[in-house]
């Protein structure tokens, strides 16, 4: 018997409105979060990872989404999580539907020194893969900046020029911005509270350093308004 034929008399046996249920049931929107340390929640639980927060605030809001789907490794640079997709991608196909794909990426650049010109260059890659996997929408695809990390208590303890990191992030996050918003993709800068906030005990992981539930929650609401708009379009 043909698959079509089990399905319509499995469906004949339910009362009418679960079998028009099952019939119409579709999977959640799809959502990819691509990055390093930041996405994949260094020091923290699953659940308090900022796009796993994200996701759960938007279905509070009545909004269908998945769980999101993480390509992020810490201690990832540009071309490391560009590596990263290709071999994910190897694994498991990456659909090209996703309803939202973040990117936050950049901080392990700045770390190693980097140049900025090469930060620019694969970060405008990165974008284009990521509005591929929208589906070439480049509004369902949220860019988070770059956090301080010249706040923390590591910074403090590792005697680097903290002024030096704080100038080297601006200008990271002012080239993001600029590619990002010329690309018609949304930009969400969560940099000022976290310089502002990623100092405090209660913002911070064991590690002094990565940010905690409590910080990537203060980052999943600044990136709710621009999530909702695009999921509720």
């Amino acid at each position: 018997m043909w698959p079509e034929a089990l399905l319509a008399m499995a469906l004949a046996t339910l009362p009418a409105g679960a079998a028009a249920g099952a019939a119409s049931a579709a999977p959640e929107p799809r959502f990819l979060a691509l990055g390093d340390s930041y996405t994949i929640g260094e020091g923290v639980a699953p659940e308090g990872r900022w796009p796993v927060q994200l996701a759960t605030r938007l279905r509070e809001r009545g909004i269908a989404i998945g769980e999101p789907r993480l390509i992020a490794t810490t201690g990832w640079t540009t071309d490391e999580l560009e590596a990263g997709i290709d071999a994910a991608a190897a694994r498991e196909p990456i659909p090209t539907d996703h309803a939202l794909v973040s990117l936050l990426i950049g901080v392990n650049n700045q770390y190693r020194g980097r140049p900025l010109a090469e930060y620019e260059q694969q970060f405008s890659a990165l974008l284009e893969r990521a509005i591929g996997f929208a589906g070439g929408d480049p509004a369902r695809v949220l860019v988070l900046a770059i956090p301080d990390w010249g706040v923390t208590p590591f910074a403090i303890q590792s005697g680097r020029d903290r002024a030096q990191i704080a100038a080297q992030l601006d200008a990271f996050n002012a080239a993001a911005r600029r590619i990002t918003e010329a690309r018609g993709a949304r930009f969400v800068d969560i940099a000022p509270v976290s310089r502002e906030r990623g100092g405090e005990a209660a913002m911070l992981a064991e590690d002094g350093l990565h940010p905690s539930a409590a910080l990537y929650a203060l980052w999943a609401e600044a990136a709710l308004p621009e999530a909702e708009a695009v999921l509720r379009r």
